[in-house]
């Protein structure tokens, strides 16, 4: 039984992100492997055996409540990001696991520690969509976010083809098994393919192989039309054209 836990569904997942559990354990149970989603809002409901961990997004009402949570699950996180167990966070929830969040009143709230770089004010909020070409493929998304992000450059997620992401022409950010972006969607349901890294990296450690089953080959010709939409309405080749991932 694979488990995925979800940290703090209901503070974070003012777009959709906490769904992101659930894409992973659908499409590990399509490809034959029992699955679960536990939602986390302790330390002490935190699973032993934690396969994956999901982050989603949250408001800025809520980041110093969401924050203080996060730091009583800070050691357990740290041994599971060091242990290789892979880790989804979105938006906010992706910004409290950095070194802080820059306010624009020039305050600070500080994150995590877990990954590098941290999040600063925008000039004006980034409300679009966003699509970029990674190693996994092209990604598509939509971003709202009123602050950039530095100190990913070295490590990004992927190149900027349309939209703002980090501010820096890249966007996201990828540490070990941490995968950090502003892509909503939710993301995993938009973009399959990087799922299925996911669930790569979750089988792998349990000595197994991951192939997609026969119902996420049809699920995702939906998720390929929808994002070659989206790549049209912005001037983009769509997937499959020689320009495609570019």
């Amino acid at each position: 039984m694979l488990t995925i836990a979800v940290l703090l569904p209901e503070l974070l997942d003012t777009n959709g992100d906490a769904s992101n559990a659930r894409v992973l354990a659908r499409r590990a149970e399509w490809a034959g492997h029992d699955a679960r989603v536990v939602a986390v809002n302790s330390v002490i409901e935190l699973p032993e055996q934690t396969d994956a961990v999901v982050i989603g997004s949250g408001s800025d009402a809520d980041l110093e409540t969401a924050r203080d949570v996060l730091l009583t699950l800070q050691s357990r996180l740290r041994e599971l990001v060091t242990s290789g167990v892979p880790v989804l966070a979105i938006g906010t929830g992706w910004e409290l696991l950095s070194w802080g969040i820059e306010h624009g009143d020039g305050s600070v709230l500080e994150g995590l520690g877990i990954v590098a770089g941290r999040a600063i004010p925008r000039g004006e909020r980034a409300i679009d969509d966003l699509v970029i070409s990674s190693k996994y493929g092209r990604l598509v998304g939509f971003e709202n976010h009123a602050r950039a992000y530095t100190g990913a450059e070295g490590s990004p997620l992927g190149r900027v083809l349309s939209g703002s992401g980090n501010g820096s022409g890249t966007e996201g950010v990828v540490m070990g098994e941490v995968f950090c972006t502003h892509l909503h969607g939710p993301v995993l349901a938009r973009n399959p393919v990087l799922a299925d890294h996911l669930l790569t990296i979750i089988l792998a450690r349990h000595g197994a192989a991951y192939a997609a089953g026969e119902r996420a080959t049809q699920v995702d010709q939906i998720a390929q039309a929808a994002r070659n939409q989206v790549a049209v309405r912005l001037g983009l080749a769509p997937e499959g054209d020689s320009a495609g991932n570019s």
